[in-house]
C-alpha cells in the first residue's frame, strides 16, 4: 500500500544530511528529503519498491539516481545481499547509532542487530591490530552475519514435514 510519509526529519539530522550533500556539490531537494526521511523513520534497511512504497511521491527510477547520489556523498549506506534488491540505511555517522546486520541468504532480508559492549571492544581492537599490522587507516568497521532469517527456517521446516 503506497503512501505519502507526514513526517519530516529531525532538524539537526537534516542539517547533518544538507551538510554533506553541500559538501558533494549536491542540492537538498524534495525528492532527496523523501528519501531520506523514509530511510531514517526505517526500523532495518529498505529496498527500493520497499522505500517508494512508503512514500508515494517517490519514482523508483528517480529513487536509484538520488540514493546513488547519496551515497557517493556518504548520506546513505548500500548493502548488497544475495538477493534480488540492494537494500539502503542512513549512514550511521548521521545516526550516531552502531550496529550490525543479520542476512538472510535466502530471501535477502536484513536486521539490524546491536552487539554487547564487550563484544563491541574486541571487534574494534582487532580490527586496529589489523589496521596497524597492514598500514590501513581504518575508518569504521561492521559485521554482517550471514545465514538463514527466522521465517526462512521454519517455511524449511515446515516443507520437509
Amino acid at each position: 500500500m503506497s503512501r505519502r510519509s507526514p513526517h519530516t526529519l529531525d532538524g539537526d539530522l537534516r542539517d547533518r544530511i544538507a551538510a554533506r550533500l553541500g559538501e558533494g556539490d549536491l542540492r537538498f531537494t524534495r525528492g532527496r528529503e523523501a528519501l531520506v526521511t523514509v530511510l531514517a523513520l526505517a526500523t532495518r534497511p529498505l529496498t527500493i519498491p520497499e522505500i517508494c512504497a512508503a512514500d508515494d511521491s517517490l519514482a523508483a527510477s528517480s529513487a536509484y539516481r538520488n540514493l546513488t547520489g547519496l551515497e557517493a556523498v556518504g548520506v546513505v549506506h548500500r548493502i548488497v545481499t544475495d538477493a534480488e534488491f540492494a537494500r539502503y540505511e542512513l549512514a550511521e555517522g548521521l545516526t550516531d547509532h552502531h550496529h550490525h546486520h543479520l542476512i538472510c541468504s535466502r530471501c535477502g532480508v536484513v536486521d539490524d542487530v546491536e552487539a554487547s559492549p564487550s563484544l563491541e571492544r574486541a571487534v574494534h581492537d582487532a580490527a586496529r591490530a589489523i589496521a596497524r599490522r597492514s598500514g590501513f587507516r581504518m575508518e569504521r568497521h561492521s559485521v554482517d552475519l550471514i545465514g538463514i532469517c527466522a521465517n526462512c527456517s521454519r517455511r524449511a521446516s515446515s516443507s520437509a514435514r
